[in-house]
């Protein structure tokens, strides 16, 4: 039996890897969100594990100690993707299934419409296609996006998220309704760590950087009612960028962090959605 794969290399970096599943099940790598890790992902991924699915899941870029570039430019979504394809490389995987959920949904949407060629099918929870995002910015998203306007300014919102053991970002995570708002918090007191990961948000004021364009790989996109970062207007919207055969399911009650408030739900529309579309 094949080794789990730990970890791997990419453009002068190491990341750190979660792997479940067998390894000849059908291939799927899972991309996590801020402030999180791959462990967001243990109860849907062992469940998609026993239908005999491999997920790989990474700590991404400026989440783990090998892998967190100062530099802004080092964050572009040409340059998250190409982390994945690496991973997607290292174990063998000409082809394969991508789950995202908030950031890591971003790069799933990036993934689906600029290497179509590598990607079976896209899941993604919470986020709404950027360009669908983008829009809804002129209405009430605007409001609901206050924080990312203020990830923008230097130093300081790293200074504050990380004081006192991360005791902030506890608080302001906890009342979003994750369920382990500690570990963001711990996970940001770490200064090179909150750098990293905030630097997501800063490459928005590049020009003239990548994005997601049209999909036309079959895509399922859950979207929860509750979500107080991503409203319903982008979430609807998302319809419109997606050329290829789409899944929209809403799950009532439910707050932003879906994959560890809502594993089963979500594990059984992936498990859904990758029948729907055997693997070849």
């Amino acid at each position: 039996m094949n080794a789990p794969l730990t970890g791997y290399t990419h453009d002068g970096l190491t990341f750190t890897v979660r792997d479940w599943g067998p390894p000849d099940g059908r291939s799927l790598i899972a991309l996590h969100g801020f402030p999180q890790t791959a462990s967001s992902w243990s109860r849907v991924a062992s469940r998609l594990a026993r239908e005999d699915v491999r997920v790989l899941a990474p700590d991404q870029r400026g989440y783990t100690p090998g892998a967190q570039p100062s530099e802004v430019s080092a964050y572009t979504m040409d340059k998250l993707a190409g982390d994945v394809l690496a991973l997607a490389d290292a174990a063998g995987w000409s082809r394969f299934d991508v789950l995202g959920h908030d950031w890591g949904g971003a790069v799933a949407w990036y993934l689906a419409s600029r290497h179509s060629d590598r990607i079976r099918t896209v899941s993604v929870a919470s986020t709404p296609h950027p360009r669908a995002l983008w829009e809804a910015f002129k209405g009430p998203q605007g409001l609901k996006s206050w924080y990312m306007w203020t990830f923008q300014l230097p130093w300081l919102p790293e200074t504050l998220l990380g004081a006192r053991g991360g005791l902030l970002a506890t608080k302001m995570f906890g009342l979003s309704g994750a369920e382990r708002p500690e570990e963001m918090g711990r996970l940001l007191s770490d200064r090179a760590t909150a750098t990293g990961t905030l630097n997501w948000y800063r490459t928005m004021r590049i020009k003239g950087a990548a994005t997601a364009g049209r999909v036309n790989v079959p895509s399922l996109y859950v979207w929860s009612d509750r979500d107080a970062a991503l409203g319903r207007q982008a979430a609807e919207r998302t319809r419109d960028y997606v050329d290829g055969e789409y899944t929209f399911l809403v799950l009532d009650g439910v707050s932003h962090w879906i994959p560890e408030e809502s594993p089963a739900e979500l594990a059984e529309a992936v498990l859904a959605h990758l029948d729907r579309y055997p693997d070849r």
